[in-house]
């Protein structure tokens, strides 16, 4: 399963529960196990009483999570060509649970965020109520170059970010470092990457009887105050304005054209972001276009609802499997899109994205009965 779960005792006798996605080899990445696994204990953990905080932590250097297990989905689409595979309608299912279930959590939730955080593993982070971020970290939603979109609740977080640095970050995929994750309200406190045993100690050691919030809020500050040396640079928000010019445009085909002149240009970190986007799949821009307009509105259990929908036709769809098997299966780095031109791509695909596919209810139509 890699998943290992343990109840700490406090100096008070409450206990913190610890959850450890602990797949190193893969950094991480989610499988349909750990995703129920995951979802049955935070319910549990929820219910008991004696439980008064969770942290959410991954196992090894390298990563928190590097996102979910889309080879595993890849091989079960290739398995129902052009259909829902059956483990994809679960596996996302559940997945968005759990998104959810974290965004809801009522007891302080913590998530550790080192090392990478991709794709499914940013949707943990941005779910906790104390997203902490180190000098390791990168954050992403790297779809853009499998053929997927930014899910997970990317809809909602991406969309809320200032100007248009949420459709910047879903087109190109480029990293965010800690200092990048503070500025744009995507983590809570920055943390040295040696400091969780500090923050373990310090959670044992407070009185959860009584101003819990207050002690709470001092021992991270303490924390954050002796890594404050260590915070990065920042990246992104200094280049706001100029990302604002680059994407004030009409459609994501002028978008697309805006970005690529900078592939060559003087600043590294726009060509590489142009680059990414200039591979990545023209379909998946689309997708990340519309997602981006409809989400602004939309509650945070809608979100998840529009990105069910949207998963599953990508299942339905070609570019997903191609994408997976050209990055992480034959690792020959070079797709064959179906659409390879993005003014192309026909708007009756996109729209098919957001349209049903399953009979009866929505299966997470609950969510906004939560």
């Amino acid at each position: 399963m890699n998943l290992q779960f343990e109840e700490l005792v406090g100096v008070d006798g409450a206990r913190i529960g610890v959850a450890t996605l602990d797949a190193e080899k893969s950094l991480n990445a989610l499988s349909l196990p750990m995703v129920e696994a995951l979802n049955d204990q935070l319910e549990r953990w929820e219910q008991d009483d004696q439980i008064v905080c969770v942290l959410l932590r991954g196992s090894g250097a390298k990563a928190f999570c590097a996102g979910g297990d889309v080879r595993s989905l890849v091989q079960a689409c290739r398995a129902h060509p052009g259909e829902v595979p059956p483990l994809a309608a679960k596996f996302f299912a559940g997945e968005y649970r759990l998104d959810y279930r974290l965004h809801t959590f009522p007891k302080p939730l913590i998530c550790w965020g080192h090392g990478y955080v991709l794709g499914g593993g940013l949707g943990l982070l941005q779910g906790a109520n104390i997203r902490i971020v180190t000098p390791s970290s990168r954050l992403a939603m790297p779809e853009i170059s499998i053929g997927l979109y930014p899910d997970v609740g990317a809809s909602w977080f991406l969309s809320r970010l200032p100007g248009k640095l949420g459709l910047f970050l879903g087109l190109t995929g480029s990293h965010i470092n800690g200092r990048d994750a503070l500025d744009l309200g995507l983590a809570d406190r920055f943390l040295g990457d040696d400091q969780q045993p500090a923050l373990i100690e310090g959670l044992l050691q407070l009185n959860w009887q009584e101003q819990t919030s207050v002690q709470l809020n001092s021992l991270l500050k303490a924390l954050e105050h002796e890594a404050a040396s260590q915070l990065p640079e920042a990246q992104w928000l200094p280049r706001r304005a100029q990302i604002d010019r680059l994407l004030d445009v009409s459609d994501v085909a002028g978008a697309w054209r805006a970005l690529a002149h900078q592939r060559h240009g003087d600043d590294a970190l726009f060509a590489k972001a142009a680059h990414t986007l200039g591979e990545g799949c023209p379909l998946t821009a689309h997708l990340v276009w519309e997602q981006i307009v409809r989400a602004r509105h939309l509650s945070l259990a809608q979100v998840f609802q529009m990105e069910y929908t949207l998963s599953l036709n990508c299942c339905r769809h070609p570019e997903f499997s191609e994408g997976v098997r050209a990055r992480l299966i034959d690792k020959d780095q070079t797709p064959r899109w179906h659409w390879p031109d993005v003014a192309a791509v026909p708007p009756a695909v996109v729209q098919a994205h957001f349209s049903k596919a399953w009979e009866g209810r929505h299966p997470l139509a609950d969510l906004s009965d939560y």
